[in-house]
């Protein structure tokens, strides 16, 4: 009898084991990381973003030349002449040198411009979708006001306002991007704000504050993580159509745009000057673009299949 009990007791300890490692498996298997890892497009995004923020940090290191050392004798030099892999421009500067360097600029414009517009984005967007009333109204009509100038034009007249820079470029894509996370985010707050969990914490007395960013801000990062990892590619290619109007990043800074601007005048004798940077930035703003739709396919409980 007594040995009976033991293996029954033994028999208990391995299924619960047995059921605690596959509660571990299942929750592994469902976390955000596994689910991404099986999406095979997210994979290649997030390879080349990955490859491209390598390149970025460690631009002094990868660069073979300086990237604003002229060189009139090398102006116009082909792909693979004396060495240089890309070629040069059209004062013999290195084209590699310069797309390497480039990246740095490119990527720190995104970045910068997408985090500027996403501070007062979703700070204009908890206020709007948690007060509603007049205070909506008034928040939303200026974002429809900013909305209603197409995007690149609105940029152009704040690059002109403000002048050329880096800095000023991240606030011309930052303040054109904007209104779209603020309308993000109001969406969300709308829905938020009426869960039972908001409404549990106004009867105990939590403080406005409190409520907007620790209940109702967390709850809606997903949709805005997947705005922001696009919103990335948009402001790459802002930045780029500012530079090539001779608007946002200006010689002898290189940045995609500038490279871009500079290749147009030789399009018909060399090429290869604005197409190899043209190349750099379809590729990026395809990798952030297939990376969003994983991340959103992740995040997303309605994308599930």
């Amino acid at each position: 009898m007594k040995k009976k009990k033991n293996a029954e007791t033994i028999t208990d300890v391995l299924g619960t084991a047995s059921n605690e490692e596959l509660l571990r498996r299942e929750r592994r298997a469902n976390s955000a990381w596994s689910k991404l890892k099986r999406n095979k497009t997210a994979m290649v995004g997030l390879v080349i973003v990955s490859i491209m923020i390598f390149i970025a940090v460690f631009a002094p290191l990868l660069a073979p030349y300086d990237p604003t050392a002229l060189n009139p004798i090398e102006a116009f030099a082909l792909p693979g002449e004396n060495g240089h892999i890309l070629g040069c421009d059209n004062v013999g500067r290195d084209l590699l040198s310069r797309i390497i360097y480039g990246s740095r600029v490119s990527l720190l414009v995104a970045f910068g411009g997408t985090v500027v517009a996403g501070l007062i984005g979703v700070l204009l967007g908890l206020i709007a979708g948690y007060f509603g009333g007049i205070i909506d109204s008034i928040i939303m009509r200026i974002m429809d006001g900013m909305l209603s100038f197409p995007y690149i034009l609105l940029a152009m007249v704040l690059m002109t306002v403000l002048g050329s820079g880096i800095f000023n470029v991240i606030l011309a894509v930052g303040i054109g991007n904007i209104p779209s996370f603020a309308r993000v985010v109001r969406g969300e707050v709308y829905i938020v704000k009426n869960e039972e969990y908001c409404n549990a914490a106004k009867v105990i007395g939590v403080s406005r504050l409190r409520l907007l960013f620790t209940h109702i801000l967390p709850n809606t990062i997903s949709p805005l993580i997947v705005y922001a990892t696009l919103g990335i590619a948009g402001a790459i290619i802002s930045e780029a159509a500012l530079s090539f109007l001779g608007l946002g990043i200006s010689e002898p800074t290189a940045s995609w745009g500038s490279i871009l601007q500079t290749g147009k005048f030789w399009l018909n004798t060399s090429p290869h000057i604005a197409t190899y940077s043209g190349i750099f930035i379809l590729i990026t703003v395809l990798g952030f673009n297939l990376l969003g739709d994983g991340v959103r396919d992740v995040l997303d409980p309605k994308m599930k299949k």
